[in-house]
C-alpha cells in the first residue's frame, strides 16, 4: 500500500510544499504527515530515500549521462539504467551525444547544470532518474513543463506507469496534466483555496473552473477537451 501524506494548519507560501515534504527545512506550525507519521521524527536521508522528484529545474551534473541517471539508484545495473532511459524516452537523443572530449552516448558529459542539453532533454533525464529509483512517493513539480506536445503525449504513458501503485503530488499550472488525478488542491496565497476531484471543481465553478475554462477553449470535461 502506497504511503499517505496529509497536511495540518499548514500556511504555506509559494514554492513550500515540496520543501517542507523533503525537510529542507521544518514547519513551524502545523505538521506535514506520511503514513500518519510525522516527518521531523524520521531522519532526512530515510525520508528522501523514499521520494522520487522530476521538477521543473532538474540537477544536473557535468557528469555522464549514465552517471546522472544512475544518481536516481547508483547500484542499478547497465540494463536498468538503460532500460529507464527508454521507458523515459530518452534512451534516442543519449545515444547521439558528443562531449568536446569525443565521449559519446551515456559516456558523454553534460556540462555544468547540463547545458548541453535541452530543458525538455534534462526533464526526460529527470524522469529515468526517478522511473529508476521507484520510490513509493513521487513529487512531479511541472514536470512536463519543457516538454513539447508530441514528446509529453509520448512520455505520458510511461509517466502514468511510473506513478501507479505511489502516492504522487503532482504541482502544475498547466491543468490537464493534473485533471486525472484522484484528488486536487488549488492553492491561492498561501493557502488551500479549492479542494476536490476535476469534476467537484468544476460543479464548483469556482477558481479551478475558470482556470480550466481558460485552458481548454471552453470545453467543460476531460474527455471533451482531449477532442
Amino acid at each position: 500500500t502506497p504511503p499517505k501524506m496529509a497536511e495540518s494548519e499548514l500556511d504555506p507560501k509559494h514554492g513550500c510544499l515540496v520543501a517542507l515534504l523533503l525537510r529542507l527545512y521544518d514547519a513551524e506550525a502545523g505538521t506535514v504527515l506520511v503514513s500518519g507519521r510525522d516527518v521531523r521524527s524520521v531522519t532526512q536521508e530515510s525520508l528522501r530515500r523514499q521520494i522520487g522528484m522530476v521538477t521543473q529545474e532538474t540537477a544536473m551534473f557535468n557528469r555522464s549521462a549514465r552517471e546522472n541517471i544512475l544518481y536516481g539508484r547508483p547500484d542499478a545495473t547497465e540494463a536498468e539504467m538503460a532500460a529507464a532511459a527508454r521507458r523515459a524516452e530518452a534512451h534516442d537523443f543519449i545515444l547521439d551525444l558528443e562531449d568536446h572530449f569525443g565521449r559519446r552516448g551515456y559516456d558523454a558529459h553534460l556540462g555544468e547544470r547540463g547545458v548541453k542539453l535541452s530543458g525538455g532533454q534534462r526533464q526526460r533525464i529527470a524522469l529515468a532518474r526517478a522511473i529508476l529509483k521507484d520510490a513509493p512517493i513521487l513529487v512531479l513539480d511541472e514536470a512536463t513543463s519543457a516538454l513539447d506536445s508530441e514528446v509529453e503525449a509520448s512520455i505520458q504513458l510511461a509517466l502514468e506507469a511510473v506513478m501507479a501503485g505511489k502516492t504522487v503530488l503532482a504541482i502544475a499550472h498547466r491543468l490537464s496534466t493534473i485533471a486525472q488525478m484522484n484528488r486536487i488542491v488549488v492553492m491561492h496565497e498561501g493557502r488551500v483555496a479549492e479542494n476536490g476531484t476535476h469534476d467537484e471543481l468544476l460543479a464548483a465553478n469556482g477558481r479551478y473552473a475558470r482556470f480550466w475554462q481558460r485552458q481548454s477553449g471552453g470545453f467543460i470535461g476531460i474527455q471533451e477537451a482531449a477532442e
